[in-house]
């Protein structure tokens, strides 16, 4: 097969290795910093700067008006106000602040409504006591001010409205997050496939809204499947980010002809010339030929697959060289097995095995194969999900803190007519 040449991975080298590095920087672990001694001339000189620092005139007329108008806007683009726009100020000011605190209130989650309601009705009622005091006293009056309930309703309002501005910025990332949700998704092969007799389903759960866990089924012609499942180091956008790399590398390297250990190979230095220095992926990367059940596979440093053979205890498909993206050099074996009908191979990554409960327990390797074995007459669908809902309740009140992917692939007969390809 003729290989394309691989400049399009080579030149996202040198442009992607820096824009990697630095956003792990950003928003990688971070070592905590021992904390500054108190009462030292160092630590009130970093205390004043740190509250007047960038703090200018200009900087008070932004936050009062250009930040308050775009989060005002924000908040309330979805709003419909045209049919107030005849009405008077009385009446339609009113209506336009209770159509967009309707509006804050839906975005919200339950228990988190109900506080924000509270707390507006609660700033609202200060006011109107406040006000009503100063109508008793007189507005000139000076002793309103002074009062400690007036110095407490002013540094409530000063709270409420960072905290809405800050609402504001969490809405529209939130919003980002879906989109970047929806394209993920998108890119991933969550609908069934069949193939002479081969069934494959998929499952992914990401611990936030996005994830770096990588599956996929890509035909690479002659009845041949490619299966791969990776585990990017990492959540939430930075894994997601890589999770996207890692896909376009494969796709590229298998249409320039690449396959079994010399593309692991090929795509673990690509890795490692891109990917930030203290990222790796685990990956298991197979071909099946769909006509004679043959699995060439090289493991590489994930966790080994369940095979369950009819008749046979369940055999685990083990590492066959190191994770990518750390050692350039490294190499890989490729290992084969063969699929009889009605076995069923299980893939899975850490997510999975590594869920805890709130007594910081493990689900496991052992819980999880037994479940695999114990469900065998289960369809494949069935089983991913049961798989899923078995580890939440084992979780009980804790919450995954990784992402969780499934692949099961079920060989049965093949359909008849389907061709039969000879062994090689």
């Amino acid at each position: 097969m003729t290989r394309a040449p691989l400049a399009d991975l080579t030149s996202l080298a040198e442009k992607s290795r820096e824009r990697f590095e630095g956003f792990a920087q950003m928003l990688g672990p971070r070592t905590r910093r021992p904390d500054r001694p108190a009462l030292t001339e160092d630590y009130w000189e970093s205390l004043r700067q740190l509250f007047t620092r960038d703090v200018t005139p200009e900087g008070l007329r932004s936050l009062l008006q250009r930040e308050a108008q775009d989060t005002f806007r924000f908040l309330a683009r979805e709003v419909d106000l045209e049919d107030l726009s005849g009405l008077p100020g009385y009446r339609r000011h009113p209506r336009a602040l209770w159509r967009l605190f309707l509006a804050v209130s839906y975005r919200l989650s339950p228990w988190r409504r109900v506080l924000f309601a509270a707390s507006v009705l609660f700033l609202a009622g200060g006011w109107l006591g406040f006000l009503m005091h100063v109508l008793q006293v007189g507005p000139f009056s000076l002793e309103p001010v002074f009062t400690t309930q007036t110095w407490l309703l002013a540094a409530a309002t000063a709270l409420f409205f960072v905290l809405v501005l800050e609402l504001r910025d969490k809405l529209g990332l939130k919003g980002d997050l879906e989109v970047a949700r929806q394209i993920q998704f998108g890119l991933l092969p969550f609908e069934p496939i069949e193939r002479n007799g081969v069934a494959i389903v998929t499952s992914m759960r990401p611990a936030n809204t996005v994830g770096g866990d990588y599956f996929d089924v890509i035909d690479i012609g002659e009845g041949c499947l490619a299966l791969a499942v990776g585990d990017v180091a990492g959540k939430a956008m930075p894994a997601a980010l890589l999770m996207a790399l890692l896909q376009g590398s494969l796709r590229t390297l298998l249409s320039a002809g690449f396959r079994g250990e010399e593309l692991i190979g090929k795509l673990n230095a690509h890795l490692h010339a891109n990917i930030p220095s203290n990222r790796l992926v685990t990956f298991f990367y197979g071909e099946l030929d769909t006509a004679t059940g043959r699995l060439r596979y090289v493991n590489a440093g994930h966790n080994p697959p369940l095979l369950l053979a009819s008749g046979q205890p369940t055999a685990r498909l083990g590492p066959t060289g190191v994770v990518l993206g750390v050692v350039p050099s490294s190499s890989y074996q490729t290992m084969e097995v063969t699929l009889e009908s009605g076995d069923r191979l299980v893939l899975y990554t850490d997510g999975v095995t590594e869920a805890a409960n709130p007594a910081e327990e493990e689900y496991g390797d052992v819980r999880l194969e037994a479940y695999v074995r114990d469900r065998r007459s289960e369809s494949g669908r069935q089983l991913l999900d049961g798989i899923v809902a078995d580890v939440l309740r084992f979780c009980h009140t804790a919450r995954p803190h990784d992402d969780m992917t499934l692949m099961c692939l079920d060989r049965g007969s093949p359909a008849p007519g389907s061709p039969v390809r000879p062994e090689r």
